[in-house]
């Protein structure tokens, strides 16, 4: 027997998310997660919604950045495309997803491009993913792409491999949420070639990409990412039995709770928030917590403004990530940490080290983490350290 061909495969995806659709209250949401720019992922969208409107579902076209790319142009067809509206910003017109024409013509489905982009002030809400999920709280389903760089966990390992800060990006429960992901691979290979042709960007920009963010080894650890997240949250799925409800639905897998201590060092706290949600995901752990410990030197009257917005900001990053929020008044940083962690049951603490003068010095020199060490050491408790270096 032959193999199904691409019509084919489309039509079973475009009737398997109308199921979806049907079975739920809630607005269902799919997403389509690519490791660049240029893999695919509007054209895909674009041809799933074709395949959806000849199935007689209402499908709209919330929000479509083509990027004058001939072939993505071309797969617009006959579904209907909703106006930009404007919105006055410095005393110029910009455009934006206009959310109150989605709501008054409340299609069963509507394709919104550009999940990590951040709305023009003035706008309902500041983030399109936050667009995105009060359009499916709504009950109206969304089909939505973004690519693997705009993950909030992954910020350090991405700058880390690219030597680019992406400053929009997407909490990860986003994709949790989401009744499917679908990875639109390419080869490196492939995608270089795509770019050398002028398939992405304009030509004057293409030399200065290749020698960047579009070198083969970043473009193909970028891939690896982007395989490994869709893997991780396809296997939480089945692990769960979830059988297409949103992950964070299904029941954890086991009793691990993982806490975070954290300070107001800015750039330490950030990196410990994002490996322990990273852990938290993946050990698929009962809870997770982020602990801030204020002593007496880091009262509100004695840091600096910026260091309070910092932590303030990091506070705010970890609940979007998923974590519970602890606040402690303890001059006893080491003992305030230890009692909550045994009045959390705790099973893995996650702490920061410097790098500075390498790591078994740090450790060995007398400090905070040193002493919690020793601390964790001489306890009872079923408690495990990981220390994460910056």
């Amino acid at each position: 027997m032959s193999p199904p061909d691409d019509d084919t495969l489309r039509d079973a995806s475009a009737e398997r998310f109308l199921r979806l659709v049907q079975a739920k209250r809630r607005g269902t949401l799919k997403v389509y997660l690519g490791l660049a720019a240029g893999v695919g992922k509007t054209y895909r969208m674009l041809q799933e919604a074709q395949d959806l409107h000849q199935h007689g579902v209402h499908v709209l076209l919330g929000y479509v950045e083509t990027h004058h790319r001939a072939e993505t142009v071309a797969q617009l067809g006959p579904v209907p495309l909703l106006p930009r509206k404007h919105i006055f910003y410095k005393g110029r017109a910009l455009e934006e997803m206009d959310m109150e024409g989605i709501e008054q013509q409340r299609p069963q489905v509507v394709i919104v491009d550009e999940l990590a982009h951040s709305n023009v002030p003035g706008s309902r809400h500041e983030k399109r993913w936050q667009d995105v999920e009060y359009l499916v709280q709504q009950g109206i389903s969304v089909i939505t792409a973004v690519n693997v760089q705009h993950l909030e966990s992954l910020h350090d390992q991405v700058l880390k491999i690219t030597g680019t800060d992406v400053t929009e990006r997407v909490p990860d429960r986003l994709l949790q949420l989401a009744d499917e992901v679908v990875n639109v691979d390419l080869t490196v290979g492939e995608l270089r070639r795509r770019l050398e042709e002028g398939k992405i960007y304009d030509p004057g920009k293409v030399p200065t990409a290749l020698a960047n963010f579009f070198q083969a080894e970043n473009l193909l650890q970028l891939r690896r990412l982007a395989v490994r997240e869709v893997a991780q949250l396809l296997g939480r799925q089945v692990e769960t039995g979830a059988g297409g409800a949103p992950a964070v639905l299904a029941a954890r897998c086991n009793d691990d709770r993982l806490l975070a201590c954290i300070n107001s060092n800015d750039r330490a706290a950030k990196e410990i928030i994002r490996k322990t949600s990273r852990l938290a995901d993946r050990f698929s752990a009962a809870a997770w917590y982020v602990l801030y410990v204020q002593t007496g030197p880091e009262t509100a009257d004695r840091i600096g403004l910026a260091t309070q917005r910092h932590l303030l900001r990091n506070l705010q990053l970890a609940t979007e990530l998923g974590a519970q929020i602890l606040r402690v008044k303890d001059d006893d940083i080491v003992g305030a940490i230890t009692r909550v962690a045994a009045e959390k049951n705790a099973t893995l603490l996650v702490c920061g080290i410097t790098s500075d003068k390498g790591l078994w010095g740090q450790i060995s020199r007398r400090g905070v983490t040193n002493d919690l060490l020793r601390a964790v050491a001489r306890s009872n408790q079923d408690l495990d350290i990981y220390l994460v270096t910056y």
